[in-house]
């Protein structure tokens, strides 16, 4: 059976994105077969076009990081899963077509009621956004947190986690949309200020317990400075080197090397409190297992994602151009177009 498929042709920009009628095969041993209702856009797939993605696939191949729609079939020894049932998976890449097969053991049931765009904002930012707060940082009550880009896709959400644990946020983000973070109870910061260092400062003259940073190494180095004794920067991404020169990688070899520096010569052990780790989600049963919290979250109504725009699926070289232009305030989500959500 031919589907359509979006294929990113190659280094350039949201134009090379093109539709393709491709072959998918019946699901095979252990395998389902999923329609795509809903698929989120998210910043790795501005990363490559760019070929700044670290351990992309080789142009051509088909993008779209997670996923949530329904399943049409499934294959010898699956159990526990059946076709109607809606599921949601983070294949990293792929899930930009009208169906796909996928590993039953990597799909995770949505709730019952639940919008498949709403759902879909929550693979792979709400999983990023839990473990951050609670595995990475274990954020409570009383500590004084910073959220880089707190209108983002994973950083609203964790902005919002974080004051529902009950520390103070701080987040930076762009004098549009300060408002929206006032709202949310959380203290806005211009990331265009000349003066940030110092304005952040202001806000926690005594050091922030977390810092949660995507920017890259020098905003990381600029962070740790920020930290109060036993405080932890934690970095999930580099997209502040997306027009570097070299290759994906370096900007986290430099990260890599920075740790080693700041824990081996960067202060006196005896003083050394102030902490930097990486982090980056990954498949597997953590995943699965924090998605159905966050799912439920959802469904219980404590944790609905702000929807920047739907755009069909057919119109994904606009979503990534509204992507790269900057000043989106949550998700962007591409939906089945109506003449193929049947």
């Amino acid at each position: 059976m031919l589907v359509r498929q979006m294929e990113l042709s190659g280094l350039g920009g949201p134009e090379r994105l093109v539709a393709r009628e491709r072959e998918v095969p019946a699901p095979g041993a252990g395998e389902v077969r999923v329609r795509v209702e809903a698929s989120g856009v998210a910043f790795a797939e501005v990363q490559m076009l760019r070929g700044r993605y670290p351990m992309q696939p080789r142009f051509p191949f088909v993008p779209g990081y997670d996923l949530v729609g329904r399943i049409t079939s499934v294959g010898t020894a699956v159990t526990g899963l059946a076709p109607g049932d809606r599921v949601a998976a983070m294949p990293r890449t792929g899930a930009w077509a009208d169906e796909v097969v996928l590993p039953a053991s990597e799909v995770v049931p949505v709730p019952a009621g639940v919008d498949p765009g709403d759902a879909v904002a929550l693979v792979t930012n709400g999983v990023t956004a839990w473990q951050l707060a609670h595995r990475s940082a274990s954020v409570g009550p009383g500590q004084t947190v910073l959220v880089h880009g707190a209108t983002g896709g994973v950083g609203g959400l964790l902005a919002r986690l974080c004051r529902q644990a009950g520390a103070t946020v701080v987040g930076t983000a762009s004098e549009a949309n300060q408002e929206a973070l006032r709202s949310e109870g959380v203290v806005p910061v211009d990331y265009r200020s000349p003066d940030l260092t110092e304005r952040l400062r202001r806000h926690a003259p005594h050091g922030y317990d977390a810092v949660f940073d995507h920017l890259g190494p020098r905003s990381v180095a600029r962070s740790r400075a920020l930290l109060a004794r036993g405080g932890r920067v934690v970095s999930y991404g580099s997209a502040a080197t997306l027009r570097d020169e070299g290759g994906p990688l370096r900007p986290y070899l430099r990260m890599l090397g920075g740790l080693l520096w700041w824990d081996t010569l960067g202060e006196p052990r005896l003083t050394r409190r102030r902490r930097v780790s990486l982090y980056y989600v990954r498949p597997g049963r953590r995943f699965r297992e924090d998605l159905t919290t966050v799912f439920g979250l959802l469904a219980a109504g404590t944790l609905t994602p702000v929807i920047h725009s739907r755009h069909p699926m057919s119109r994904a070289a606009d979503a990534l151009r509204e992507l790269s232009r900057g000043g989106v305030h949550g998700k962007i989500v591409l939906v089945a177009d109506q003449e193929r959500a049947v």
